[in-house]
């Protein structure tokens, strides 16, 4: 080989790990050395070692674009991204090439900005337990006008599942893996239409500071990837992972997947978007559950009845109660009873026949009142999603129980619980994944698992005439538990409820739910434990302080029979965002015995 040759040999190979490259193709290190790309579908590699070798794909990528011809199959209307990145590091002539079904999708595109779109979190489905991400590529707009959003396009990246697999199944091989992601272009009002409207899930839009280079440079990756297939986890390789990938291609340098360590909660990948300095501005879109909300509490409560009798049809708009209101709170209420009753149209789906008849009446009524001043839009929150606390949780107590003195140490990778500072996350709700709490007794010197945490969900939900909503929990893993031999033996256990929250504040509740326990272990007296229950309590979560309290009891029925009755009350103190303390204390009566256990903590987020 020749000196020239040889060089030229050094630079490909300089370029193939190019941390540009690598991005460009999706590689990430093996962890015994080397590169394997995330990328599963066939078609996205020229070389039959590309998904392994860097350089093998650089190679014949650089002899796929230099082929003579144009049209939608050649390399360089393929692959756009490969080849301006490719041209320009070799200083190769950038010439233009007809690319038909690219150029049309780039017009119709139209994209001058984008934004980064994060939807709530929504407990109700596993799918969406952390919340969502998706892009939109805002259009170019003429002067003196505005553009329309709703019309923009969204990249988005989720699992291909079948439209017919259960929740429970979702959630199982979203874990586990078996599904294919798969990137996808969809209006923005579809995605309007599910997260605002259907599953009622704040909206928060970060448009992002690309410049036109990179901006035309994730979009030309974004062709590259369209409907190619990449494996899906649910807590890394997910629809978050997989923007902060087209980020990183946009603005090289990034390296925003640098930041993903054992998991990308989407909360905490637009946390690194905001803290890499790639947000221009930030805009808040309620739901339309937010939207009614914030109508109501507008109203006085007398007025909050006269609502909920409009909509149940127990008044019309002609009664005595509604047209003897001044003309501003009559208007007040006949706009917060009409966006409840479009509400219900989406969420509850109600019939036509009774919520078109209802909204022309309210729309004829509203009509005939002028100059009344409109309810106000819901304010943006003063802490975003972004802003809460970070998800991972190391925590450090000491306590007693019984008679033994220990010592603490809790680890959870995700992702909240309803003592964390409240700010940021959804109010009532608790979702923990993989928790691990370990204990030192120094009675003994004795190290145990005390219980571990596989997923544990709580969605404790307030009702009133408007809205009903059932809170529910859900849990497994394995917990120490009380035989009657005096022993605590760690034991698998799987546990549910179900029941109602009633609001006593703004910032607090009282809930009520039925129980179910199921425990398995050879210890038990008859290798597992059925144990329904009831568990009544009350929550206060506010800025400093987060407070929980209440009396729980469980029969056990297959074994020894006994019931197992608990007064409990635990606090968080909120030092500042990412540090706090907290403290618990419970009482238990179980097996003609009772038993105490207290402690007292400090928790650090990361």
């Amino acid at each position: 080989m020749s000196l020239s040759n040889a060089e030229a040999s050094k630079s490909l190979e300089r370029l193939a790990y190019d941390p540009a490259w690598l991005n460009l193709g999706h590689y990430r290190p093996d962890m015994l050395g080397g590169y394997t790309s995330q990328a599963e579908d066939p078609t996205f590699f020229l070389s039959p070692k590309g998904k392994k070798s860097p350089l093998a794909e650089l190679k014949a990528t650089l002899a796929a674009i230099q082929a003579p011809g144009s049209g939608n199959d050649h390399t360089r209307c393929r692959f756009p991204a490969r080849d301006r990145w490719l041209r320009r590091q070799l200083d190769m002539p950038i010439t233009s090439i007809d690319c038909p079904a690219y150029e049309a999708w780039r017009k119709e595109l139209n994209t001058k900005t984008v934004t980064l779109v994060f939807a709530a979190s929504y407990l109700n489905s596993p799918s969406s337990m952390f919340g969502h991400t998706f892009l939109r590529l805002d259009p170019a707009q003429a002067a003196g006008q505005s553009a329309d959003l709703l019309l923009a396009s969204t990249v988005s990246y989720a699992a291909d599942a079948s439209a017919k697999e259960n929740e429970i199944m979702f959630a199982y091989r979203g874990i586990f893996g078996g599904y294919p992601g798969i990137t996808t272009i969809k209006p923005y009002y579809e995605k309007i239409k599910l997260y605002s409207d259907i599953e009622n899930r704040d909206l928060w839009e970060y448009q992002l500071n690309l410049t036109p280079v990179e901006t035309n440079r994730l979009l030309a990756h974004a062709w590259e990837i369209q409907d190619k297939n990449f494996d899906y986890y649910f807590f890394d390789e997910n629809c978050a992972y997989r923007l902060l990938a087209l980020i990183d291609v946009a603005r090289p340098g990034t390296q925003l997947l640098d930041e993903v360590k054992t998991h990308a909660i989407p909360a905490d990948t637009v946390r690194w978007v905001v803290d890499h300095d790639l947000v221009a501005s930030v805009h808040y879109r309620p739901s339309s559950a937010t939207v009614v909300e914030n109508y109501m509490e507008q109203l006085t409560s007398e007025q909050r009845n006269l609502a909920a009798d409009l909509a149940d049809g127990t008044r019309t708009v002609d009664s005595l109660a509604i047209q003897t209101l001044p003309d501003e709170y009559r208007a007040h209420v006949l706009d917060a009873t009409y966006e409840y009753v479009r509400y219900e149209a989406h969420e509850e789906e109600w019939p036509r026949d009774r919520a078109a008849p209802l909204s022309y009446d309210l729309l004829k009524a509203r009509s005939q009142i002028d100059d009344a001043e409109p309810l106000k839009q819901p304010p943006e929150p003063a802490v975003r999603d972004d802003q809460g606390h970070d998800t991972f949780r190391a925590s450090v107590a000491g306590g007693r129980q019984g008679g033994r003195n220990f010592v603490q140490l809790t680890l959870r990778p995700a992702y909240h619980d309803v003592l964390d500072p409240p700010e940021g996350y959804r109010q009532g709700a608790q979702l923990q994944f993989l928790r691990l709490d370990t204990r030192y007794y120094t009675d003994k010197y004795e190290l145990q698992l005390e219980k571990l945490i596989g997923v544990e969900i709580r969605s404790l939900s307030v009702r009133d005439r408007f809205f009903t909503p059932l809170s529910w929990q859900v849990g497994f893993g394995a917990r120490r538990t009380d035989i009657e031999s005096g022993n605590r033996v760690l034991t698998p256990y799987l546990d549910g409820g179900a029941g109602f929250g009633w609001a006593t504040s703004d910032q607090s509740q009282i809930y009520a739910m039925g129980t179910g326990d199921l425990e398995i272990d050879d210890d038990l007296d008859k290798g597992y434990d059925l144990a329904p229950g009831a568990d009544l309590g009350w929550l206060y979560q506010g800025h400093r302080v987060s407070v929980t309290g209440g009396v729980k009891s469980k029969a056990w029925l297959i074994g020894d029979g006994d019931r197992e009755d608990i007064a409990y009350a635990s606090l968080g103190w909120h030092l500042e965002r990412n540090i706090g303390l907290s403290a618990s204390w419970e009482r238990k009566h179980h097996f003609e015995r009772y038993d105490t256990t207290w402690q007292i903590g400090i928790n650090a987020y990361f």
